[in-house]
């Protein structure tokens, strides 16, 4: 086996080396102003490279879901180029509803792709913030309430990012779990939520992804800003996790030259400067520019400093600009179209169907009314930095009315999100084609407007906005056969629901948007989404609002983690509340039983793994994929804990009739907790239980072993 190892890692390292010695010596040819311009922006979206040596410069474009249209270069208007059009990705809320680790590597290859052929050197994605409250208007940018399931999913997608010679930059590092107040906030959270809760994801991104780039938050941590926190920075990333990449600020994110040069950033970008005697912006002006300079200049800094953020900024080139044998990439392709489809109909997530009212039939000739402003609504545009410029974005209700060609569909808005439009009439109009409709899809939810799902502020409250709840439940007054259909990146309230039969979490879709919805709709697909996060009865049911105005949004200076690591499931199960509709859960128009669950023994050391296996069986009538989700909880733990903790999943795809074994590995040293004392992890001895089901609150069975 060694002999094996040997073989495979010996190519690798004698290429890193050769990697490391084209660093060295183009870092000896480079004068030191030649250096400090490379730490830092000299556009909106680019880092100068070195003319004079041929080292070409960094291009970077905004992320996660697509790549952003072109910014011009020294302000922030669109440089309104005709051949920026891409494919409109589904939001990662929505790859993180299909636990698919598999369509994560698709999802990142293809946008990795993409990013190329735009000539972009770095990807500013995936983000990997924990959903930590229901009102974080950046939410639809993330992967969930849980640190395990982001982890799982962020992997891939860095890895097939960077099979193109483009380099994930892995963001908002760390705890930028809200938009309110995130240029300067304080977050005041223990070690153990820190490291057990907040930086797992990112954790991965770099020790599993191999990830080039991380980008800092806007935000502080016990006093310091992200974008240059020694903790985070130096502590943690660089000299913990070994990172070898580079450290990229947010657009602004830098406040001070010391703590920049000192404390583990290496560019600087989107500073504003004074541009009043200069037509362009003067960017040797900013923090790591000419105060860097003069301090390298007087002896105040050591070369050394400058060189370390050189150094990995060259390493950075060698894997993208610098990379001659790197793909061309390839934009809007049929292939980059059906990956976009299959993650947005596998991460449609259906959280109520009573009278298996869902899927209906598109042979009959049936009256289907649909009603709601995002029937026809852009979801690609607006919502801040990740906003796109989609090829094409098939609507809800184009890809209805292709899909139901049998049936009669009238549209009418209901509501809007204009508050100049006569919201009575629309109201009005709604109704009257509901009375005469044998269906109504009610197609809802939040948008990428302010203050909704969209950066740089967060939601002001839980409900649906519009007027929506008091138009449903008008609505079913006239006609019970409603649908609805939630398009959002967040939970909301859903107190209306008992007044519909069915209600499907559709996220933000992209390009195959409509497509998608309605291949669901018509049970042509399955759907298998579950809940990357809880949806809470009330905001007040979340732990981060139970605490009051302290833990959530913070009094203006400092806010404090007060529910520590019980965050999302782990708060609502530890404390037993009943949550609207709990992580995992996800319906599906079959049934599948998890039969024969066993553990392959019941006492373990802790070098061993732990291998739980167990059969699905379809027992309904469509074909369709069940996520077998494992979590694990400690008993009599001498620290404070959750209940349990999601520690494995996988997804299965069983034909009707049919039965699947599945066996899923959990290596007993993923059950240590962060010991705070130690500042080290370790694994608590005795007695735990796993629970085997398929949400979080539906458990079909425990087992109880031993760590010795």
């Amino acid at each position: 086996m060694k002999n094996l190892l040997f073989i495979f890692f010996c190519p690798l390292i004698f290429l890193y080396a050769q990697q490391e010695k084209k660093v060295e010596d183009m870092l000896f040819q480079l004068t030191n102003e030649e250096k400090i311009t490379m730490c830092h922006a000299q556009s909106k979206f680019t880092s100068p490279g070195v003319p004079r040596l041929g080292i070409p410069e960094l291009s970077m474009s905004d992320g996660p879901h697509g790549i952003r249209p072109e910014i011009n270069w020294d302000d922030w208007g669109y440089a309104n180029w005709t051949n920026d059009y891409v494919t409109a990705f589904p939001a990662l809320t929505c790859l993180a509803a299909t636990f698919n680790p598999d369509l994560s590597m698709d999802y990142g290859i293809s946008i990795g792709e993409e990013a190329r052929y735009r000539k972009k050197d770095i990807l500013l994605g995936p983000g990997v913030n924990i959903y930590r409250t229901p009102l974080n208007g950046r939410n639809f940018e993330y992967m969930g309430e849980d640190p395990y399931l982001a982890s799982e999913l962020v992997v891939p997608y860095v890895k097939g990012v960077q099979k193109n010679g483009v380099a994930a930059c892995v963001k908002h590092y760390a705890l930028n779990n809200q938009e309110q107040w995130r240029g300067h906030i304080n977050v005041e959270v223990s070690d153990r939520a820190l490291h057990e809760i907040y930086l797992p994801a990112f954790k991965a991104a770099v020790k599993q992804g191999n990830a080039w780039a991380i980008m800092g938050s806007y935000n502080k941590f016990r006093g310091q800003h992200c974008c240059h926190n020694d903790l985070l920075l130096n502590k943690i990333l660089k000299k913990s996790w070994g990172f070898d990449g580079v450290v990229i600020s947010d657009w602004g994110g830098v406040h001070n030259t010391d703590e920049a040069i000192h404390n583990g950033l290496d560019i600087e970008m989107g500073t504003p400067s004074d541009r009043s005697h200069s037509k362009r912006y003067p960017y040797n002006s900013n923090f790591l520019g000419n105060p860097f300079l003069k301090k390298i200049i007087e002896g105040d800094v050591e070369e050394s400093i400058l060189d370390d953020k050189v150094r990995r900024i060259l390493r950075l080139m060698m894997r993208t600009s610098l990379n001659k044998d790197r793909p061309f990439g390839s934009i809007n392709s049929k292939q980059h179209y059906e990956t976009a489809y299959k993650i947005a109909s596998e991460g449609v997530v259906l959280l109520k169907n009573a009278e298996n009212f869902l899927p209906l039939d598109k042979s009959k000739q049936i009256k289907i009314a649909i009603i709601g402003e995002n029937a026809e609504k852009s979801m690609s545009v607006g919502g801040g930095s990740s906003e796109l410029k989609p090829d094409k974005e098939i609507s809800p209700l184009f890809g209805i009315k292709k899909e139901f060609k049998n049936a009669v569909i009238k549209y009418a808005k209901g509501y809007s999100s204009n508050p100049d439009e006569d919201h009575d009439d629309l109201r009005k109009e709604a109704l009257t084609i509901v009375k005469e409709s044998d269906v109504v899809l009610f197609i809802g939810g939040l948008n990428k407007n302010n203050f909704q799902d969209s950066e740089a502020n967060d939601r002001k409250n839980y409900q649906l906005p519009y007027g929506q709840p008091k138009l449903i439940n008008e609505i079913s007054k006239h006609n019970k056969n409603i649908a609805v259909i939630l398009i959002s990146g967040n939970a909301v309230k859903t107190d209306w629901k008992t007044n519909v039969k069915s209600i499907l979490q559709t996220w933000y879709l992209g390009s195959e948007a409509g497509n998608a919805i309605a291949s669901i709709l018509s049970g042509e697909i399955n759907p298998s989404g579950k809940l990357p996060f809880t949806f809470p009865e009330s905001l007040t049911d979340n732990g981060a609002h139970y605490f009051g105005k302290l833990s959530y949004p913070g009094d203006g200076e400092s806010q404090y983690y007060k529910e520590d690591i019980l965050v999302g499931y782990r708060w609502h199960d530890t404390k037993n509340i009943k949550p609207s509709f709990s992580f995992g859960h996800g319906l599906s128009y079959t049934s599948f039983e998890l039969t024969d669950i066993n553990s392959n023994k019941k006492n373990y050391s802790t070098n061993e793994t732990i291998k739980i296996s167990c059969n699905v069986k379809n027992t309904g009538e469509f074909e369709g994929k069940e996520v077998v989700q494992v979590y694990i909880g400690k008993v009599k733990s001498k620290v404070n804990r959750a209940k349990k903790e999601l520690r494995g999943f996988k997804k299965v795809f069983v034909k009707v009739n049919k039965s699947e074994k599945t066996e899923i590995e959990i290596p007993v040293k993923n059950l240590a907790y962060y010991n705070e004392i130690e500042s080290d992890w370790e694994i608590e001895k005795g007695d735990y239980i796993i629970y085997v089901g398929n949400a979080s609150n539906n458990i079909l069975d425990k087992i109880i072993i031993t760590i010795t």
